[in-house]
């Protein structure tokens, strides 16, 4: 995991540390960053299921999407020799936490549930570390939707693009009605979130895996990823002067509340709409990113459960946390899809069938990639690296030729 300048924030570290409570025998107490209005809801899902095993939950909220800073706090709690029962993660950051040697080994309850038939290795990937379970995954997030609002589009006489030339035509008429085109929160997160897609649909799957994952100097630092970065800011020419800092939820809300036309985000976006009463195909609908059909780029929830001795509650989590019916349950509620193969898509609205669908398709089909943005294509180190440059070349920092040798320069320098 990346430590550099990680202490430079612990005063707000500091400030959660203390105001932690140890918790009792039959509680786990659980460190996230579930803080918006559709997260919270899926999160109680949860909590009721611990709750009618007699198992009491004390929550331990820090907000920032993506995480940043809950592994801050954590640093502190674990460094305090008080880590908490179980903390939502991602990606590589499971496995700087497991190389540690501070996580609990879940294998008993994984093999007695039977996870390694129903887990996709992609996940298995990162849910385990030297042979043993470490985490127990909550869902498949993807990253490469955008969300529309159906009125709006109508409005403006706009269908959903298939092309990125569709997309700008859509963005143009958006903006000539007074419309948000493009909701966006200007945090490197957001940013990054974009730039996956924008690689993607711009150089397809086989550049996104060179560029992305196997961190090729020549993909990098190509006329591919120039014009990636040229399409990054045509997206900034439609994003409104408010965007800096704002949270992702409430750009969200921006198209909810008919004041933009989309917004490019993972599906966790469709808990707000969901929350807000919101139908799919009637009020809004979802899409992946113009030319990325068939192509996925996922991230994925986990609770890494810590080494805080023999806890029955932590294994009843883990085990409730896997089960079908909750997978089935929370991503309902989450707007992700279940981490198992076996769960029905019954329950699930036309966005949730389709997220379900095309993740089988891509599994399937060698097109299920992790996000960069979001933790799974490269290590934090990398990721971080990534965004500077992606967020100072989409704020006008550089242009883009300077952004992609500054990119490569970026990712050697991180590796």
């Amino acid at each position: 995991m990346k430590k550099t300048g990680m202490m430079q924030t612990l005063p707000l570290a500091g400030t959660l540390l203390l105001s932690a409570t140890v918790a009792q025998a039959e509680d786990v107490e659980v460190l996230h960053w579930w803080t918006s209005g559709g997260e919270a809801a899926a999160l109680n899902v949860l909590k009721e299921d611990l709750g009618g095993q007699g198992i009491g939950w004390q929550d331990m909220p820090v907000a920032g999407g993506g995480g940043g800073n809950a592994m801050t706090v954590l640093r502190a709690r674990v460094t305090s020799g008080n880590p908490p029962t179980a903390v939502q993660m991602l990606g590589f950051d499971i496995q700087d936490w497991a190389a540690e040697d501070v996580v609990a080994n879940l294998n008993s309850v994984a093999d007695a549930e039977g996870w390694n038939a129903v887990v996709p290795d992609a996940l298995q990937g990162f849910a385990k570390y030297d042979g043993k379970w470490v985490s127990a995954p909550v869902n498949v997030h993807s990253t490469n939707w955008i969300w529309a609002n159906k009125k709006v589009l109508d409005k403006v006489g706009a269908k959903q693009p298939e092309t990125w030339d569709e997309l700008i035509a859509t963005l143009e008429k958006l903006k000539a009605a007074g419309y948000i085109p493009l909701a966006h929160g200007g945090q490197p997160w957001q940013d990054a979130t974009i730039f996956d897609g924008v690689v993607l649909t711009t150089g397809g799957i086989d550049f996104y895996k060179k560029a992305m994952i196997d961190l090729d100097p020549e993909a990098l630092g190509s006329d591919t990823m120039v014009e990636v970065f040229d399409r990054m800011s045509q997206l900034r020419g439609y994003v409104d002067k408010n965007f800096p800092g704002r949270d992702w939820n409430l750009a969200s809300a921006l198209v909810i509340e008919d004041k933009a036309g989309m917004q490019i985000m993972g599906d966790w976006a469709k808990g707000e709409f969901l929350k807000a009463g919101k139908v799919p195909n009637e009020d809004f609908i979802c899409f992946r990113m113009p030319g990325t059909q068939g192509m996925v780029t996922f991230n994925a929830d986990q609770f890494v459960m810590f080494d805080v001795g023999d806890s029955k509650a932590q294994q009843a989590m883990a085990k409730a946390i896997m089960s079908p019916e909750f997978q089935s349950a929370f991503n309902v509620v989450k707007g992700s899809v279940p981490a198992r193969t076996d769960v029905s898509n019954e329950a699930f609205d036309a966005c949730g069938k389709k997220g379900m669908a095309d993740l089988a398709e891509a599994n399937k089909n060698g097109t299920l990639v992790g996000s960069m943005a979001h933790g799974h294509a490269a290590p934090a180190a990398v990721k971080n690296a990534v965004y500077d440059v992606v967020t100072n070349h989409f704020n006008g920092g550089m242009d883009s030729k300077q952004a992609t040798k500054a990119l490569v320069s970026a990712v050697q320098d991180a590796q």
